[in-house]
């Protein structure tokens, strides 16, 4: 595999020479690919059946996440509708590089679980506060003395003990079951995560079959139709269990009185697969619209490994195919692209033509295949958006722009956000009601519009 997705921090001056950035394009759509994806499945297909073995699933429990206490609690249905077998393995949460804000990523992860728990008719407890180190410990070593088939039935409800604080739940769930010593449940946890570094993954509540990986329920849909196909099923007719929610717009419209922001980034495979889409919502439901662009994580100096690139490249494909959104003819535009881009957006946005420029500048970088690393590729992205290059060409890399998208950051990371795309709603008071991360949400977002508006 190319290095180019190996350790891309940096600060924001980076900008790779110009074999690097081809070599990430090409890398890019080579994960994108629909026709490669379906030729390495049916090879993984032929060796399964040739060595005899099930439909093995495993899956990566991470406590006191979460994403993990909705995921595990999914385990059981899965098994009763498929002919698959499963193996838990326990871990811990993402470390080194591949953990951006650790903190701010439990409580999103408790927030988030929250708001899409009935949806997904699973059970998230809704509490003050992320549970105690103390009883993390306890709930972890009474799931390391479980084998995977006890595993399945007690971990939701060590689970539901644990995110409601329940020490004497949990008391009485070990009294029951047994409690692994600190040193077997450190054992467990190394070899958990040494099996996913070994799949090359760095994340809990996450799914891996047959050479691919699937976060947590709101991928679930995408495996079982992976099952489905491959005749998995024990029964005939057999409806997927976890579907994505549908994105409704309608039937209440809005007077001005909500607001929705959007933070998007130039270099993001998933704001470039929902930023239209976005757009699309707020007129559709009536809402006010506030485009809040910020730098690219890499550009901030955030690093990404190669495992989390690899992962984002793949995952956005499988979305945007699913979305009916073009995507996959990929040129990297991190770095003076996506400066020189923005160096634009406020003259745009003194034209009405803002939105328009970003989804220009997504399209040609994600759809289109398009060098913005030079006039032509940038003449292509102004003239899209129903600019004039002529005019473009002489404000092109001016400064200026800088501070607002640092303003923006900062009101990311004060929403408890830190990546994009990231979403917030807004009351006619300019009240947060509603903030969430990440282009699965936007379903969510417009739910909670038609809630507001009801």
């Amino acid at each position: 595999m190319a290095e180019q997705f190996s350790e891309q921090g940096g600060a924001a001056t980076m900008d790779p020479n110009p074999v690097l950035r081809w070599l990430t394009s090409k890398m890019g759509e080579r994960l994108a690919s629909e026709k490669l994806l379906e030729k390495r499945r049916g090879q993984f297909e032929q060796q399964r059946i040739a060595s005899g073995k099930p439909h093995l699933i495993e899956y990566f429990h991470q406590v006191d996440d979460g994403y993990s206490h909705l995921a595990v609690q999914a385990l059981a249905k899965l098994v009763q509708q498929y002919d698959i077998a499963i193996q838990c393995h326990l871990v811990t949460g993402p470390s080194g590089k591949n953990s951006v804000e650790p903190e701010l990523l439990l409580k999103l992860a408790k927030y988030d679980s929250e708001c899409i728990a009935a949806h997904y008719g699973l059970d998230m407890p809704v509490v003050p506060s992320l549970p105690p180190a103390s009883l993390v410990a306890r709930a972890s070593a009474i799931l390391a003395r479980q084998s995977s088939s006890s595993f399945l039935t007690l971990a939701p409800e060590i689970g539901t003990a644990l995110w409601r604080q329940d020490s004497a739940g949990l008391d009485a769930i070990a009294d029951r079951h047994g409690s692994a010593q600190a040193i077997q449940l450190s054992k467990k946890l190394a070899e958990g995560n040494a099996r996913r570094e070994e799949l090359k993954h760095y994340s809990g509540g996450m799914f891996y079959y047959a050479g691919e990986w699937y976060w947590g329920v709101d991928r679930l849909y995408h495996l079982e139709k992976r099952l489905v196909a491959l005749g998995a099923t024990k029964e005939a007719e057999a409806s997927i269990l976890f579907p994505r929610p549908d994105l409704v717009t309608g039937p209440c419209k809005d007077n001005g009185s909500i607001t929705l922001e959007i933070f998007p980034s130039l270099r993001s495979p998933y704001t470039s697969i929902s930023f239209d889409r976005t757009l699309e919502l707020a007129q559709q439901t009536g809402v006010i619209l506030k485009v809040r662009p910020v730098l690219p994580m890499v550009m901030r100096g955030v690093p990404a490994t190669r495992h989390k690139g690899m992962y984002i490249f793949f995952d956005t494909a499988r979305e945007a195919r699913e979305a009916g959104v073009d995507y996959g003819k990929f040129y990297d535009p991190i770095g003076e692209p996506v400066r020189r881009c923005y160096s634009l957006y406020p003259w745009a946005c003194e034209q009405n033509k803002g939105s328009d420029l970003i989804s220009s500048f997504l399209k040609s970088a994600f759809a289109q295949g398009v060098n913005t690393n030079n006039d032509k590729g940038m003449k292509h992205v102004v003239e899209q958006a129903g600019l004039s290059w002529e005019q473009a060409r002489t404000r092109i890399g001016q400064p200026g722009w800088e501070e607002e998208l640092e303003q923006n950051r900062l009101a990311m990371y004060d929403a408890g956000l830190w990546g994009v795309p990231s979403f917030r709603l807004l009351d006619q008071d300019g009240k947060q009601v509603l903030a969430l991360w990440g282009q699965d949400r936007l379903w969510l977002v417009a739910k909670e519009i038609q809630r507001l508006l009801a």
